[in-house]
Order: structure tokens, then C-alpha cells, then sequence
């Protein structure tokens, strides 16, 4: 996979993040495989906890938040990539609320994290914003918002003159109203993922740059076969994402990669101030306005014949970048100013069911997984890091894991459309 087009994110980020190193040492006690927002949280979680001094190796095949987490919409959202009312029709409710709950616990370690070690990425918590795009879609969403509200999740309904006040321009006619979650956050991904890094680096891990290219159970431990050659390793966490079937190629038919492709437009005066997401497409559409006036737009892949699905590669393509443009000029025929700055794609993975796997790798002992997010990885990456963190220094999965197991049944349904937005 190539690296360029590059991001908003990674043009705009104020440092590039720690060197990786280009030599392996022979042994680890833990190899983290992957650079994005789990596998740096993970590496962060061992290294900042480990009461002994462990050996923590993270891998990247190319650079730190070069996939999803460094080309996505930079939201940090709760609950899974479907309704909540989706998710306790496939789940059934105790499954559901519990998941509910574990993002919940995702965003408050965001929190605290990013205080605590006084990362500089931008992060704030102004909401989502929701669009109905139709009578049918305005009482879907209402429903879904009093099942969240019942279950005590935040979740606002605004009629078309309540959204006025939250959009500095005129809407367009086929808004009727919004679901407004409050005290969902955004931020700069790239940079989160940089400082992080940085910080895990400080308290003992390291970073390298390799391709693995397979898992080897070897005695008590497991071989890790890169392009710069082999580490022997206590443990292993791997969180590729995309990228996890070159590594379980027998274990992940489940996890499929799906092409997003995004768009930014060069600063212009507020008008968004918080997460907004809207279904103009079968796909779905999501933006955010960053501090500095610059317009994060993504989504629109149903305008390719195969939505994207199965594309492994950062590249763009004219159709979807063309119905991207399209999308705020629709939406708000008054918004003014807009030009194209940037344009990027990348990889994302989605499962049947829209819920992400994490797991032990199957036939190799010691080694732990997630991936499949579904394009909604930044609701999980911080607990998910700490709960693999804490399987591959116990060797047993954390209970919290249970509903993301690689063998639930919802991952037997047929395959699904990826018709959720991505973010």
C-alpha cells in the first residue's frame, strides 16, 4: 500500500510523530502489530503499566496512523457503527447496552489519557448531529433516540427549527430535524496517535518499522516473521485491521477491507462546530469543521458499483470524489467559500454484523486480535488497547471482550452492504 495521497490529518499535524526504527531485536516480551489508534494504545497500556520492565515492540509496515486512524473523519462517538436499536435487534439488549457501555468507558480512558499526559490533538466534546433526510428517516431516528433515552443514553431529538440554532447557514429543504448526542467528542487524529506514541516511547517502548508476514507458535512464545526478520515474542497483539488476513488468512473471512474515501476543504469561517453525519447516499456522509476552519468530509461510496469493498489502497476515484462534492452544496445551497484542498482515500474493514473481533488469534497460542471496525474504530481503540494489553500479559480474554468473539453467530449472516457511515 502506498502512502500518498496523504491526509488532512497527517499534512496538518504538528510533528510527524517518533522515528521507527529499521532494526529488530531478537526477543520481545510483547510485539504490537500496527500503528493506528489500538495498537499505539496497547503499546501505551503495557508500557505505562507494566509493573516489571517488559520489552514492548510495536510494528507498523509503514509509518504511525498510515491507515484508517489517520485518514478517517477524527470523531469520537459512542455505541457501534449501527443504531442502537439495530444493535439490540441483532445483539438483544443486555449484549447491546453492555457495548453501549464499554464505548462509554472508551471516551471517559480518552479523556483522562489525553489530560493526563497533555497530548495536544485538538480534542473537545461538542456532540453529533445526526441528519434526517426524510419524514421516514425523522421517525426512524426519533425512535432509535427514545430506545437510547430508555436506556439511559443521551440522545436529543431537534425538529428542523431547533437545528437552525446549531448551523451557522441556511439549511436545505430535505433537512427535517437531527439526533443530537451530546458530549460525543472530535479530534486530530493523526496527532493523537503521534503523541501517544511519543509517550509510549518515553516509558520504555519501542518502534519499528517491518511488514509481518506471519505468526509461528514457537515453545511458550510465538515467532513473528517480518521483512527484517524474525522476533521471538511472549505475546503478540495484532491490531491490523484491514490487514488482518494477511496475517489469519484461514481465521478472518469475516473481516472484510472497504475503501473510504475523504475530502478536505480550505478554511472558511465557522459554520459546523460539531460532529455532523447525514445519509444523502446509501452509504452515509460525515464532516467536521476543525479549529481552524478547515472542512473534513467522507463517505459516498455507494457512487462506486462495488461501494469499495475489497479495495485495500489509498487510492480516490472521480466518481466518489465528485459525489463528495456535492454533498454541503446540497445540504446547505447557501454555504459559501468552499474549495478543495486535499483529497485521500483509505482502508477501512467492516464484519457481517457491524460489530469489530477481538480475540485470541485461533492455533496460535499467546497471540491476541481485533479489526473489523466498521469504520467506527476510534469508539473502541482506547479500551480495546487496554483490554489486549491486559490478555497478552494474563493469557486469558477479558470478560468485557465477550461480545466481539471471532465465533459468534451474528458473523455467519450473510455478508452485509456496508451501508453505514464511516468515521
Amino acid at each position: 500500500m502506498q502512502n500518498a495521497p496523504l491526509s488532512y490529518w497527517h499534512t496538518s499535524a504538528k510533528a510527524s510523530g517518533p522515528a521507527l526504527s529499521h532494526a529488530l531485536p531478537a526477543t520481545a516480551d510483547v510485539v504490537v502489530i500496527g500503528g493506528g489508534i489500538v495498537g499505539t494504545c496497547a503499546a501505551y497500556w503495557l508500557a505505562r503499566n507494566s509493573t516489571q520492565k517488559l520489552k514492548v515492540i510495536q510494528l507498523d509496515q509503514h509509518a504511525l496512523a498510515a491507515g484508517a486512524t489517520g485518514r478517517n473523519g477524527g470523531f469520537l462517538t459512542l455505541g457501534t457503527a449501527e443504531s442502537y436499536s439495530s444493535a439490540v435487534a441483532h445483539f438483544g439488549k443486555l449484549t447491546a447496552d453492555a457495548i453501549w457501555q464499554l464505548t462509554l468507558t472508551n471516551r471517559d480512558l480518552m479523556r483522562g489519557v489525553i489530560r493526563e499526559e497533555a497530548l495536544p490533538c485538538d480534542y473537545r466534546e461538542p456532540g453529533h448531529l445526526s441528519l434526517a433526510l426524510s419524514d421516514e428517516s425523522m421517525t426512524r431516528m426519533s425512535l432509535d433516540a427514545a430506545a437510547r433515552t430508555a436506556a439511559g443514553l443521551e440522545a436529543i431529538v431537534l425538529d428542523r427549527d431547533q437545528l437552525r440554532t446549531f448551523i451557522r447557514t441556511d439549511l436545505g429543504p430535505d433537512i427535517r430535524g437531527a439526533v443530537y448526542a451530546p458530549n460525543t467528542g472530535l479530534l486530530h487524529s493523526a496527532q493523537f496517535i503521534y503523541t501517544l506514541a511519543g509517550v509510549a516511547q518515553r516509558q520504555g517502548a519501542e518502534l519499528a518499522q517491518a511488514q509481518v508476514t506471519h505468526l509461528e507458535p514457537k515453545g511458550a512464545g510465538v515467532n513473528v516473521h517480518t521483512s527484517q526478520g524474525t522476533i521471538l515474542a511472549g505475546a503478540v497483539i495484532v491490531a491490523a485491521n484491514a490487514w488482518t488476513s494477511w496475517l489469519m488468512p484461514n481465521h478472518t473471512s469475516p473481516i472484510q477491507p472497504v475503501r473510504g474515501q475523504v475530502l478536505s476543504y480550505a478554511a472558511i469561517p465557522p459554520v459546523f462546530q460539531h460532529g455532523m453525519g447525514a445519509g444523502l447516499t446509501a452509504t452515509g456522509e460525515y464532516w467536521q469543521q476543525t479549529p481552524t476552519g478547515e472542512i473534513v468530509l467522507g463517505g459516498c461510496r455507494a457512487a462506486r458499483p462495488d461501494g469499495d469493498v475489497g479495495q485495500l489502497n489509498n487510492d480516490i476515484t472521480d466518481d466518489v470524489q465528485a459525489a463528495l462534492e456535492r454533498v454541503l452544496p446540497t445540504l446547505f445551497p447557501k454555504l459559501a467559500g468552499l474549495r478543495v484542498a486535499q483529497r485521500w482515500g483509505g482502508p477501512m474493514a467492516f464484519t457481517p454484523d457491524y460489530l469489530p473481533v477481538a480475540d485470541a488469534v485461533p492455533d496460535v497460542p499467546g497471540a491476541w486480535f481485533a479489526g473489523g471496525f466498521c469504520g467506527h474504530g476510534m469508539p473502541f481503540g482506547m479500551i480495546f488497547g487496554q483490554l489486549l494489553a491486559e490478555a497478552a500479559l494474563s493469557g486469558h480474554k477479558p470478560a468485557a471482550l465477550a461480545p466481539f468473539a471471532l465465533g459468534r453467530m451474528t458473523l455467519r449472516e450473510p455478508s452485509a452492504t456496508h451501508t453505514v457511515p464511516a468515521e
